[in-house]
């Protein structure tokens, strides 16, 4: 298949708020070895790439430095050393950066296929969910049919994913959410919602017998309130840090309790870790869309030269679900 040059994408001009994200032309990338490229049709939007934007959150060695972490469209060309993909397969991905743009090169093996019943717009905005919210879930947190497992930010991306992979493996689920509207949607998806600005989640774990599983992106003060929430042997999975990274804990709840504190980032894995995550959610998750059990929340489109206004809508966080963004075909 013959490729352009150059395409347009979206890049970070200098750190700063979203109107530094500026439209501008780029080579279109090249296939390395194990590496497949997309042309994409839609980009998902993600707080990393607000985190870069800002510049504290840079790319990993050898990634693009366009933002950008995941996408859907059609494969249209294939480096040496790549199996199961070939010009012309539709696929949705997970991208080490380079996803504000109308081509991207990844790795072959984080490719999968766009899900039985999903539509490209919707593909686009799963892969970063889905990698993220199994490999610390179900592969570090372990999660089992029967336990109580909570989620913060139950209505965003990554809550809301975590809510229908956790109920569809038979877990008791609760989320917290900051409105009405967000906490029904949370009860929506089968999640007992909290609503943290008026109900105490730490009481409403302590009333159900502590939680098992807890997986959190809100950090600082959270982070105690968290392992007072647990019950015995319990496990908490950290994610993000929307309030801070630090906090002063009482290690004594960890002891007496015998408590798990673990977490993890996705971005900095290796592409053999990233492999192992995508052959899991092509078997155990990917089925679970098609039965109609998992679904991706749309929250609102954008075109891909209106990234700062998409960044705008993220940080107000007043978004349920994902935001996409639509890449130009022309």
């Amino acid at each position: 298949m013959n490729l352009p040059d150059t395409m347009c994408a979206i890049e970070i001009s200098q750190p700063g708020a979203p109107e530094v994200l500026k439209e501008t032309t780029r080579p279109v990338p090249m296939p390395g070895h194990d590496q497949i490229v997309i042309r994409l049709a839609y980009a998902g939007v993600n707080r990393p790439d607000v985190a870069q934007r800002q510049g504290n959150y840079a790319p990993p060695p050898g990634a693009s430095d366009l933002p950008g972490l995941e996408g859907a469209g059609t494969v249209v060309a294939v480096g040496s050393g790549v199996t199961g993909w070939k010009p012309g397969d539709e696929v949705c991905a997970l991208l080490p950066g380079g996803g504000y743009a109308q081509y991207v090169a990844c790795h072959h093996s984080h490719a999968l296929p766009i899900p039985q019943g999903m539509n490209m717009r919707e593909a686009a905005a799963l892969p970063e969910t889905a990698f993220t919210v199994w490999s610390n879930v179900v592969m570090r947190g372990g999660l089992q049919a029967g336990e109580r497992f909570l989620v913060h930010g139950g209505s965003s991306g990554i809550g809301t994913m975590a809510i229908q992979i956790a109920t569809a493996l038979g877990a008791r689920v609760w989320a917290t959410a900051g409105s009405v509207e967000k906490c029904d949607a949370c009860a929506g998806l089968g999640a007992n919602a909290i609503n943290y600005r008026e109900q105490d989640f730490v009481q409403i774990m302590r009333d159900e017998g502590g939680a098992n599983l807890i997986l959190d992106m809100v950090g600082g003060d959270y982070i105690e309130k968290n392992l007072k929430s647990l019950d015995m042997d319990g496990r908490l999975v950290q994610i993000a840090f929307l309030q801070g990274p630090k906090a002063t804990i009482n290690f004594a709840h960890v002891m007496m309790r015998r408590l798990t504190i673990t977490g993890s980032t996705l971005r900095p894995q290796s592409d053999a870790a990233k492999a192992r995550i995508a052959a899991e959610l092509r078997q155990h998750v990917w089925p679970m869309i098609a039965a109609g059990k998992v679904r991706v929340l749309i929250d609102s489109e954008f075109d891909l030269t209106d990234a700062a206004k998409a960044h705008e809508h993220m940080e107000s966080s007043g978004h349920i679900g994902k935001i996409v963004m639509r890449v130009p075909q022309d």
